[in-house]
């Protein structure tokens, strides 16, 4: 929650590939209090079964800029095993589990007193962001 010195932060991820939300991915939160200051590691979470990251970390005073990482390779090589495994010999419509992207990293600015909900649309060989409400 914010308050008036500080900001906050949620997330959520929706895998595009197969129009549900991306389940048991670890996300990690930086914070930094300007942009030569050096990133302060402030913890982690992971997605629930509905996307979302409900236990971020707490903003420290004065974080003028946030950052999400998104550890989504091995979501998608669990995803594509399920995926296997349920098609059993039909071929896979990923290669093999592996993203293309392995990690996701945002940077955004943040100002006090502001929440930030940043979603994340994700598929094996692309993603975009925007800020949400």
């Amino acid at each position: 929650m914010s308050t008036s010195t500080t900001a906050s932060v949620s997330t959520h991820i929706l895998d595009t590939s197969i129009g549900r939300p991306a389940e048991g991915v670890a996300v990690h939160l930086s914070a930094r209090s300007g942009r030569e200051a050096d990133w302060q590691a402030l913890g982690g979470s992971a997605t629930d079964a509905d996307g979302r990251c409900k236990d971020l970390p707490a903003l420290p005073e004065g974080t003028t800029h946030v950052r999400l990482d998104f550890a989504v390779e091995p979501y998608f090589e669990i995803s594509a095993k399920k995926q296997a495994d349920a098609q059993q010999d039909a071929p896979a419509n990923r290669d093999s589990g592996a993203a293309f992207f392995p990690e996701v990293a945002i940077t955004f600015a943040v100002v006090p007193g502001e929440h930030y909900h940043v979603p994340l649309l994700l598929n094996p060989f692309g993603y975009s962001v925007y800020r949400g409400s």
